[in-house]
């Protein structure tokens, strides 16, 4: 299946509401070395609390993290929960239309980790009243409007009360309908173009999974009962399956280690949106929406992932996007910032790859979490090197270099005269918390040191591999002829 890397340039465009049950996410982690003598339980030591948007919020959180424009619509309380969830949403650029509600605490899902499992989950929550529902609805045909797309989030708290008619107001207006259902009656999400249960709200729905035909046959039987257009279906380590009244398509999971199933649906109906929203058909969207889930389970808690991890993961599908504009890879790489990762930089030329760049940027990537490649353009190279050089295109270089697991994104500089031939202002764009040079260079030598360094960075140089050196490979090649 091929997916046309252009799709990735059309994320930002989408405008998507996601209406739904919003939470508070929180995580408590510390170690732990005794039990209690009050009681037979583990004592766990908290050394770090971390909070997060959870359910609908976090719907909404991954498509931000993927580049699109969203709102948020759903009900919290009057309470310092709901006001550091707003500061949440508000640093992932979430356009908010919470409701506050009197006498109703936020929804918060407290988690107590130790060595990376979780001892306890406390729940601090209410169901929402059929009032509060009401007034979820009057405001979704309010905001209607300003968004293309709509994405329900059900976790049967009572925001959604009022879906069979917001379904209708959407449909009315034209706009799709994606819903992650919790409702064992699928005539609930009548009218909707696409659910994606997992396999035991499917089975509670009445679907069958005794076989590969029964479940094709009862799911086919649901969309013609209850008017839904399609069903992507998530089933655990065996995948997904896209089921429309005519057609189906598995999905095979994507392998990897498994640390953490929290958020994963969340994952794949963001994806999904975000993709179908860009203008990608609705397989190509789920063959991305697959991917995503693989990424996001390796990750602890409700992560998220960036367009740039999916298309490196995308790769393996003939699939290459190894570079984003700028701006917008700018902007990914301050969301990671904001999660916590580490961000290493580095330049060159990179005319010939060979095994002397392929060890230094492993070697690189090891002092964080993420790399950035600074590449010369065509002009800058020949600057540098000389008339005949580079031997490959910037755009042919990028994709090499993309294409390591170890480089993360692949950044431009070199073509305003004012730079020098240098990446110093690429640098300062960055700002690296480790910035990589690679030889027998001295600090003061190191383009953009002084400014890593004043920042609270680090600089690091790492040796060559001696005996590998693209203009050795030039001059044998040339010998050779």
């Amino acid at each position: 299946m091929n997916i046309d890397p252009s799709v990735f340039e059309r994320l930002p465009l989408g405008r998507i509401l996601v209406v739904g049950d919003v939470m508070l996410d929180r995580y408590f982690s510390g170690d732990t070395s005794r039990i209690s003598p009050e009681a037979p339980v583990p004592v766990v030591k908290i050394t770090q609390v971390e909070d997060k948007a959870g359910g609908a919020a976090n719907v909404a959180r991954n498509i931000a993290h993927l580049g699109s424009q969203v709102g948020l619509l759903g009900l919290v309380g009057q309470d310092a929960h709901a006001q550091h969830l707003q500061d949440l949403l508000a640093d992932d650029h979430i356009q908010t239309h919470l409701i506050a509600l009197q006498n109703q605490p936020t929804i918060t899902k407290t988690r107590v980790l130790s060595r990376h499992q979780q001892v306890v989950r406390l729940d601090h929550e209410m169901l929402f009243s059929a009032a509060a529902g009401q007034q979820v609805a009057e405001r979704f045909v309010q905001v209607l409007g300003q968004y293309d797309m709509v994405v329900f989030s059900d976790y049967s708290k009572g925001t959604l009360q009022q879906l069979p008619s917001m379904i209708q107001a959407a449909r009315a207006a034209g706009k799709p309908v994606l819903v992650d259902p919790k409702n064992t009656d699928f005539a609930f999400y009548r009218g909707a173009d696409i659910i994606t249960p997992n396999l035991s709200e499917f089975k509670a729905a009445g679907g069958r999974t005794q076989t590969e035909a029964d479940m094709l046959a009862s799911a086919r039987h649901l969309l013609a009962a209850h008017g839904i257009g399609a069903i992507l279906l998530t089933r655990s380590e065996q995948g997904m399956t896209w089921i429309t009244p005519d057609h189906h398509h598995h999905y095979p999971a994507q392998v990897r280690e498994v640390t953490d199933v929290t958020g994963a649906g969340d994952t794949v109906l963001a994806t999904l949106a975000s993709f179908v929203a860009a203008g990608l058909d609705p397989e190509g969207a789920c063959l991305v929406a697959n991917t995503a889930a693989g990424l996001v389970v390796g990750k602890l808690g409700a992560a998220t992932v960036t367009p740039h991890e999916l298309s490196h993961a995308l790769a393996r599908f003939g699939f290459s996007a190894g570079w984003e504009p700028v701006a917008q890879a700018l902007q990914q790489i301050q969301q990671a910032r904001k999660a916590g990762e580490r961000i290493v930089f580095t330049n060159g030329c990179f005319d010939l790859l060979h095994a002397g760049h392929v060890r230094y940027l492993a070697q690189a990537r090891s002092l964080g979490d993420r790399l950035v490649v600074g590449l010369n353009s065509d002009a800058s190279v020949r600057r540098l090197k000389g008339q005949g050089r580079p031997v490959n295109g910037w755009a042919d270089r990028a994709t090499v270099l993309s294409a390591l697991q170890s480089v993360d994104w692949v950044l431009p500089f070199g073509d305003d005269p004012e730079e020098a031939d240098t990446p110093l202002r690429l640098i300062q764009q960055v700002n690296p918390d480790v910035l990589v040079k690679g030889g027998d260079y001295t600090l003061d030598q190191i383009v953009g040191a002084d400014y890593v360094l004043s920042m609270g960075g680090e600089v690091q140089v790492l040796d060559f591999v001696e005996g590998r050196s693209t203009s050795r490979m030039i001059s044998r090649i040339q010998g050779a002829l």
